[in-house]
Protein backbone atom coordinates (compact mmCIF):
# COMPACT_ATOMS: atom_id res chain seq x y z
CA UNK A 1 0.00 0.00 0.00
CA UNK A 2 1.01 3.59 -0.46
CA UNK A 3 -0.26 7.11 0.08
CA UNK A 4 0.22 9.79 -2.55
CA UNK A 5 0.47 13.45 -1.61
CA UNK A 6 1.22 16.57 -3.66
CA UNK A 7 4.07 17.69 -1.38
CA UNK A 8 5.53 14.38 -0.18
CA UNK A 9 4.98 12.38 -3.34
CA UNK A 10 4.45 8.66 -3.04
CA UNK A 11 4.74 7.46 0.56
CA UNK A 12 5.17 3.73 0.41
CA UNK A 13 4.58 1.67 3.50
CA UNK A 14 7.01 -0.88 4.82
CA UNK A 15 6.13 -4.51 5.46
CA UNK A 16 4.83 -3.53 8.91
CA UNK A 17 2.54 -0.81 7.48
CA UNK A 18 4.73 2.08 8.63
CA UNK A 19 5.56 5.06 6.44
CA UNK A 20 8.70 7.17 6.40
CA UNK A 21 9.80 10.20 4.36
CA UNK A 22 13.02 12.15 4.76
CA UNK A 23 14.45 15.22 3.07
CA UNK A 24 17.10 17.83 3.79
CA UNK A 25 15.63 21.33 3.74
CA UNK A 26 17.78 24.43 3.36
CA UNK A 27 16.86 27.70 5.00
CA UNK A 28 19.13 30.57 5.85
CA UNK A 29 22.56 29.03 6.28
CA UNK A 30 21.22 25.82 7.79
CA UNK A 31 20.51 22.36 6.45
CA UNK A 32 17.74 20.68 8.39
CA UNK A 33 16.77 17.02 8.18
CA UNK A 34 13.00 16.68 8.01
CA UNK A 35 11.48 13.27 8.68
CA UNK A 36 7.84 12.28 8.46
CA UNK A 37 6.96 9.02 10.11
CA UNK A 38 4.00 6.97 11.26
CA UNK A 39 3.90 3.41 12.59
CA UNK A 40 0.73 2.64 10.60
CA UNK A 41 -0.23 4.33 7.35
CA UNK A 42 -3.89 3.73 8.14
CA UNK A 43 -3.56 6.29 10.97
CA UNK A 44 -2.38 9.04 8.58
CA UNK A 45 -5.02 11.31 7.07
CA UNK A 46 -4.78 13.60 4.08
CA UNK A 47 -5.31 16.49 6.52
CA UNK A 48 -2.30 15.36 8.57
CA UNK A 49 -0.13 15.35 5.46
CA UNK A 50 -1.41 18.80 4.46
CA UNK A 51 -0.53 20.17 7.92
CA UNK A 52 2.88 18.47 7.76
CA UNK A 53 3.55 20.01 4.35
CA UNK A 54 2.59 23.44 5.69
CA UNK A 55 5.02 23.03 8.61
CA UNK A 56 7.87 22.06 6.30
CA UNK A 57 7.08 24.94 3.95
CA UNK A 58 7.08 27.43 6.82
CA UNK A 59 10.10 26.03 8.68
CA UNK A 60 11.68 29.48 9.02
CA UNK A 61 8.57 30.85 10.78
CA UNK A 62 8.29 27.72 12.93
CA UNK A 63 11.96 28.08 13.92
CA UNK A 64 11.43 31.69 15.00
CA UNK A 65 8.34 30.70 17.00
CA UNK A 66 10.29 27.91 18.73
CA UNK A 67 13.17 30.25 19.63
CA UNK A 68 10.71 32.81 21.02
CA UNK A 69 9.20 30.07 23.19
CA UNK A 70 12.69 29.25 24.49
CA UNK A 71 13.32 32.91 25.36
CA UNK A 72 10.00 32.99 27.25
CA UNK A 73 11.17 30.04 29.35
CA UNK A 74 14.24 31.97 30.53
CA UNK A 75 12.05 33.66 33.16
CA UNK A 76 11.83 30.32 34.97
CA UNK A 77 15.16 29.41 36.57
CA UNK A 78 14.11 25.76 36.70
CA UNK A 79 13.04 25.49 33.05
CA UNK A 80 14.74 22.97 30.80
CA UNK A 81 15.96 25.83 28.59
CA UNK A 82 17.69 27.53 31.52
CA UNK A 83 19.15 24.21 32.68
CA UNK A 84 20.40 23.46 29.17
CA UNK A 85 22.14 26.83 28.90
CA UNK A 86 23.74 26.45 32.33
CA UNK A 87 24.98 22.97 31.34
CA UNK A 88 26.45 24.34 28.12
CA UNK A 89 28.18 27.15 30.01
CA UNK A 90 29.64 24.65 32.47
CA UNK A 91 30.62 22.13 29.81
CA UNK A 92 32.14 24.58 27.31
CA UNK A 93 33.49 27.19 29.74
CA UNK A 94 35.52 29.86 27.92
CA UNK A 95 34.98 28.02 24.61
CA UNK A 96 31.26 28.92 24.69
CA UNK A 97 31.93 32.15 22.80
CA UNK A 98 33.23 30.10 19.84
CA UNK A 99 29.70 28.73 19.35
CA UNK A 100 27.89 32.06 19.62
CA UNK A 101 26.87 33.73 16.36
CA UNK A 102 26.20 37.04 18.07
CA UNK A 103 27.35 38.43 21.40
CA UNK A 104 24.84 40.89 22.77
CA UNK A 105 25.81 40.68 26.42
CA UNK A 106 22.86 38.45 27.35
CA UNK A 107 24.48 35.01 27.23
CA UNK A 108 21.20 33.14 27.57
CA UNK A 109 19.65 34.89 24.57
CA UNK A 110 22.91 34.57 22.64
CA UNK A 111 22.88 30.79 23.19
CA UNK A 112 19.28 30.53 21.95
CA UNK A 113 20.13 32.60 18.86
CA UNK A 114 23.14 30.36 18.22
CA UNK A 115 21.33 27.03 18.49
CA UNK A 116 21.28 25.08 15.26
CA UNK A 117 18.03 23.51 14.14
CA UNK A 118 19.22 19.98 13.48
CA UNK A 119 16.00 18.22 12.57
CA UNK A 120 12.23 18.30 12.40
CA UNK A 121 10.41 15.02 12.98
CA UNK A 122 6.74 14.95 12.04
CA UNK A 123 4.69 12.25 13.73
CA UNK A 124 1.92 12.14 11.14
CA UNK A 125 -0.28 9.76 13.11
CA UNK A 126 -0.55 12.27 15.99
CA UNK A 127 -2.58 14.81 13.99
CA UNK A 128 -5.29 16.31 16.18
CA UNK A 129 -4.11 14.46 19.28
CA UNK A 130 -2.57 15.65 22.52
CA UNK A 131 0.89 14.20 21.83
CA UNK A 132 3.37 16.25 19.79
CA UNK A 133 2.73 16.33 16.05
CA UNK A 134 6.21 17.64 15.30
CA UNK A 135 9.48 17.78 17.25
CA UNK A 136 12.26 20.25 16.48
CA UNK A 137 15.75 19.29 17.66
CA UNK A 138 18.24 22.05 18.50
CA UNK A 139 21.92 21.81 19.42
CA UNK A 140 24.55 24.42 20.18
CA UNK A 141 27.28 22.11 18.91
CA UNK A 142 26.26 20.07 15.86
CA UNK A 143 28.84 17.44 16.78
CA UNK A 144 27.39 16.94 20.26
CA UNK A 145 24.00 15.45 19.45
CA UNK A 146 23.43 14.27 23.03
CA UNK A 147 23.11 17.86 24.26
CA UNK A 148 19.92 18.96 22.57
CA UNK A 149 16.72 20.85 23.25
CA UNK A 150 13.48 19.49 21.82
CA UNK A 151 10.59 21.78 20.94
CA UNK A 152 7.28 19.94 20.69
CA UNK A 153 4.59 21.33 18.39
CA UNK A 154 0.91 20.52 18.16
CA UNK A 155 -1.01 20.01 14.91
CA UNK A 156 -1.58 23.75 14.61
CA UNK A 157 2.16 24.44 14.77
CA UNK A 158 1.93 25.91 18.27
CA UNK A 159 4.66 25.16 20.81
CA UNK A 160 3.47 22.61 23.40
CA UNK A 161 6.69 22.33 25.39
CA UNK A 162 10.45 22.64 25.35
CA UNK A 163 12.39 19.76 26.86
CA UNK A 164 15.93 18.48 26.95
CA UNK A 165 16.81 15.10 25.55
CA UNK A 166 18.05 13.87 28.95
Amino acid sequence: MAIEHDFFGLLESGPDGSIFWSETVEFGDQSVTVDLTAPDQDDVSEAALDVAAALVSSIERIDLQARNAMVTELDDRTSEVTEYILQQQEHLGEDLSEFLVDISGDVHVDVIRSLQLMSMTILADEHGGTDPFAVLEYALDADSTDDVLLVNLDSDGNVQSVTSAD
